[in-house]
């Protein structure tokens, strides 16, 4: 299986610089972990776990048809 991965760098405050978020969205699930490769890997590790509690317990696995990644920019209504 197939998944995509969002990644997001963390500036928040919320953990020390270098943290990344992992997004996989067809499973709603998100982690973290150090640089873009920590994130992958704390991605990989979670959704081995999330499917194997899904198949488990005879749940049905989404699985990605396809995705389209888009940015668009917003100006601030209260500058404009």
């Amino acid at each position: 299986m197939t998944y995509t991965i969002l990644y997001e760098k963390i500036t928040d405050g919320s953990m020390p610089d270098g943290y990344y978020y992992a997004h996989i969205p067809v499973l709603d699930l998100t982690t973290h972990g150090i640089g873009i490769e920590g994130a992958k890997a704390a991605a990989k590790d979670l959704m081995k776990v999330w499917i194997e509690e899904k198949r488990a317990n005879g749940e049905n696995i989404p699985v990605e048809d396809e995705t389209l990644i888009s940015k668009i920019e917003v100006e601030d209504a209260l500058l404009s």
